[in-house]
């Protein structure tokens, strides 16, 4: 069994007795099952089930998290410099749903860190992905103040940031840390 047609990913191989079968997880919403005889006994096969529905790591690492940013007491204790750093991480290499999840999660560390707690020149990346969606938009005209639901959690995450770097009084830095001297000399330019 496995999640991937070629059987590379996430294998499980089974032979023998039911004894030496283990229950396991997959990711992912499919299957891929190959059964084959040796021939040697006139068995029926074997029997599996499969249980769809289980919040898989990820939802449930979400779901945690996000409750534990919602409790103002327990914040003080949480090491937001690492969560933080990990959780840039996962939003610079999910996609999809995911990846908005863990910007929600960036959004509800900014909004409750104390000064400094986080790295925000981490954002680099995902500053370059939204700079290249508002660039994009700008080009698009055949769709006129449409937003996609990435462009748009970036967006306020970029905001709240800003506005909370400017409370710390560090905007200048923040601002020269995400930007290229590329860009920044054809700002100076314009």
């Amino acid at each position: 069994m496995s999640s991937s047609s070629d059987f590379q990913q996430d294998r499980h191989s089974f032979s023998g007795s039911p004894q030496k079968w283990n229950d396991f997880e997959l990711p992912g919403d499919t299957l891929y099952y190959r059964f084959t005889s040796d021939m040697s006994n006139t068995e029926w096969g074997y029997k599996f089930t499969v249980t769809a529905g289980h919040l898989g790591r990820f939802q449930t690492g979400f779901e945690i998290l996000k409750q534990m940013l919602s409790e103002e007491r327990v914040v003080p204790h949480l090491p937001l410099a690492k969560i933080w750093e990990w959780q840039v991480g996962v939003a610079c290499r999910q996609t999809g749903h995911q990846r908005l999840k863990a910007i929600h999660l960036l959004l509800k560390i900014v909004q409750c860190s104390a000064q400094r707690d986080c790295d925000l020149t981490l954002l680099k990346p995902l500053w370059q992905l939204f700079t290249h969606m508002e660039n994009n938009l700008c080009h698009d005209i055949t769709k006129p103040g449409i937003l996609l639901p990435l462009h748009r959690a970036l967006a306020e995450l970029f905001f709240v940031t800003e506005n909370r770097v400017t409370e710390l009084g560090s905007l200048q830095e923040y601002l020269l840390a995400l930007n290229t001297e590329d860009h920044l000399h054809r700002c100076t330019a314009q």
